[in-house]
């Protein structure tokens, strides 16, 4: 066991502590942290166990085991804050996963696996490939404020529709993505990571999978119901909140996993970490969270303030820059990182 993993099942005893905390009523800013920390070893667990479990499964179970849980840590929490109304959070919250995978994990990933090597190499076809799906997500998540903004008076019911449409045709492009890295494109992805031994069997895997999920779910909801007091006593914003401090939660076992991939020069590897799981929150969670929101009080729409469309695209275009080549050093790994924090500070301070 790496030190790393020894690390991550250390925090696994905020889990225990989180709901000690939330039985004896202690106060919400106690509960919030010690769930936000608690939740960050399980979504590791998570990843383990969708990754054993599509070991024994196959291609096409595994990618589908892939899809279905490699961010349910965003998605779960998400759905808990659409039970509770917070739509800016879940907003907020899908902004701030898609710029910490693209600045702060990418640039995590390059700083430290370029450090003490001239430059890393990657699959330029496959970067760009990855980049122009990012861009039609931007594309998709930029027409319905355009709609918004060019129109004088619009019917409630317009804008949910414009954004059901779009979920549906981003999730058939999301498909259309997977077809191609699993089956007509796949040797622009592939590359050697070793023999990999599986350390548990399928049903091992399974329940790991099914009971992490759960306990995820619990935290989650003491999560979300700490977040209205929170900003009550510390007068932090709920895009801040869902920008910055759950998309950093949501993305800790990703940016341990790409840094460690770089560290071993699979640059390649690492990309797919990062702008893979960018895409899926914009092309998959996303659209998926929008939809089970038809189910609620309080519906989501994909409209979302400029300041976030902001960021997101220039987030894109400086990945889409720093790719285009095929090449990475720890120097744009660390103007990656600068970059996240000026977005970071920008949030902290926007009203």
């Amino acid at each position: 066991m790496s030190w790393l993993d020894r690390f991550f099942y250390a925090l696994l005893v905020f889990v225990p502590a989180a709901v000690l905390a939330n039985i004896l009523h202690a106060s919400p800013q106690t509960v919030f942290i010690l769930s936000a920390i608690g939740i960050i070893p399980l979504a590791k667990l998570i990843g383990e166990a969708t990754e054993e479990a599509a070991y024994h499964t196959g291609a096409a179970v595994g990618s589908l085991l892939n899809v279905t849980f490699g961010n349910a840590t965003e998605l779960i929490i998400g759905i808990f804050a659409l039970r509770a109304g917070l739509i800016d959070v879940v907003k907020a919250s899908i902004v701030g996963s898609i710029l910490s995978n693209l600045l702060l994990v990418l640039g995590f990933a390059m700083l430290f696996g370029g450090w003490g090597r001239v430059q890393q190499k990657f699959n330029p076809t496959a970067a760009k490939t990855a980049g122009s799906t990012l861009l039609l997500a931007m594309v998709a998540l930029i027409m319905p404020a355009l709609f918004v903004q060019t129109h004088d008076s619009i019917p409630l019911m317009s804008d949910e529709t414009l954004s059901v449409a779009v979920s549906v045709l981003l999730i058939v492009a999301y498909a259309g993505g997977l077809f191609f890295s699993l089956k007509t494109h796949q040797h622009l992805y592939v590359q050697d990571v070793g023999k990999y031994e599986p350390k548990w069997n399928l049903a091992t895997s399974t329940a790991v999978l099914i009971g992490t999920t759960m306990v995820v779910a619990y935290l989650s909801e003491l999560l979300v119901g700490s977040i209205e007091p929170l900003v009550e006593q510390f007068g932090w914003s709920q895009i801040f909140i869902g920008v910055i401090v759950l998309a950093i939660i949501g993305n800790a076992a990703e940016h341990a996993s790409a840094v460690l991939v770089a560290m071993r020069d699979k640059m390649d590897l690492a990309l797919q970490i990062a702008i893979g799981s960018a895409t899926q929150i914009g092309m998959f969670v996303a659209p998926i969270l929008v939809l089970l929101s038809l189910f609620f009080v309080k519906p989501m729409n994909l409209i979302f303030d400029f300041f976030e469309l902001a960021a997101l695209i220039l987030s894109v275009l400086v990945v889409n820059s720093v790719v285009e080549d095929g090449e990475s050093n720890w120097l744009e790994g660390l103007q990656l990182m600068v970059a996240y924090l000026i977005i970071a500070i920008a949030f902290f301070l926007h009203a």
